[in-house]
């Protein structure tokens, strides 16, 4: 293969790669990203098609390419049964059996969603229905509600759902960003429109998920992991608690579950820890001490004050075994 052929086939397999990113592209766009002519474009989505993949073009406002579902697979990609297994596999993943796989296999689920036939779409239920997982892993959420809600992220398009609040259910209205997989729930991070502000949401708890047409043009957005984690470890809590710890970030992480507390790295040798509780912080900085580190409260002053009481406590509960002063007789 001489240069050329191999710089075409190069860009035919990103114009690939960006109409499985998102569900409309328009000519300029893809031009624009590929740094080529329209014309071009053109071409290289005739290539595509005469592989096999089913590549749509529409005209007129909101117009443009997109990769729909096919009679059949791209050939020399995958036959009907490798299709199914394949599937199955990358949703048992995405329902957490496999462990750090969720992100990975939500994302390469949402790419073969595109072209799966929907024959092939029915027996892939069937068969993901009867697989089952002994270990206890993450709380199971509803594997369409998953898939709409991946969908929605990539192709930008707004969402509604039901969801608890209180003593209530009400109606949400959101601009979905990233799916994020802790080790036992799934979170959606989105923009809440009614709120105007970030929020995320527990998959497992929202009802009536439906994707809008409404598209939205993407905001500023903080880092998705990093987000729901504080939020799940401290954010909802309405007591919440920080620590300077004298161990590494990577020595902390591996005794606190990801769901209990937020650690970050302090320079090599330390690290600040954010946690919170429901009630009283006392369980909290148990959990401290039990770590076995050195440590230094942070914020809020009163629970440094709480931890000489309890300093006292203990000492006046350990005084009948104190050391025997060495005289020296």
């Amino acid at each position: 293969m001489d240069g050329d052929e191999r710089g075409t086939t190069e860009r035919v397999l990103t114009l690939l790669g960006l109409l499985q990113q998102r569900q409309v592209w328009t000519g300029p766009e893809l031009a624009d990203r590929l740094g080529v002519t329209p014309r071009t474009v053109r071409r290289d989505v005739e290539r595509l098609r005469t592989l096999g993949y089913p590549v749509e073009a529409s005209h007129g406002v909101g117009g443009g390419y997109r990769l729909g579902p096919g009679q059949e697979l791209p050939p020399l990609l995958l036959d009907d049964e490798e299709a199914i297994v394949t599937a199955v596999a990358l949703l048992v993943g995405a329902g957490g059996a496999v462990a750090g796989a969720g992100d990975a296999a939500l994302r390469a689920l949402t790419k073969l969603d595109r072209v799966l036939p929907n024959r092939l779409r029915h027996e892939m239920r069937a068969l993901a229905e009867s697989v089952e997982s002994f270990d206890g892993g993450r709380t199971p959420v509803d594997a369409d509600v998953l898939m709409t809600l991946a969908r929605a992220c990539r192709d930008e398009v707004e969402i509604n759902f039901d969801y608890p609040s209180g003593s209530a259910v009400r109606q949400r209205r959101i601009e979905p960003y990233r799916l994020v997989a802790s080790d036992r729930r799934w979170y959606l991070l989105a923009y809440d429109l009614d709120r105007d502000d970030w929020r995320t949401f527990r998959v497992d708890r929202m009802t009536d998920v439906s994707a809008r047409t409404w598209r939205f043009r993407p905001r500023p957005a903080p880092d998705a992991a990093t987000y729901v984690q504080e939020g799940v470890a401290s954010r909802v809590y309405p007591h919440r608690a920080r620590f300077l710890v004298h161990a590494s970030a990577d020595t902390v992480r591996a005794q606190i579950p990801a769901s209990a507390a937020a650690v970050q790295p302090h320079g090599s040798e330390l690290c600040e820890v954010l946690s919170g509780a429901d009630s009283s912080l006392d369980v909290v900085l148990m959990h401290m001490v039990l770590l076995g580190h050195d440590f230094e409260v942070l914020d809020p002053p009163e629970l440094g004050r709480r931890c000489r009481a309890l300093a006292a406590r203990l000492m006046t509960a350990g005084a009948a075994f104190a050391p025997v002063p060495d005289t020296g007789a």
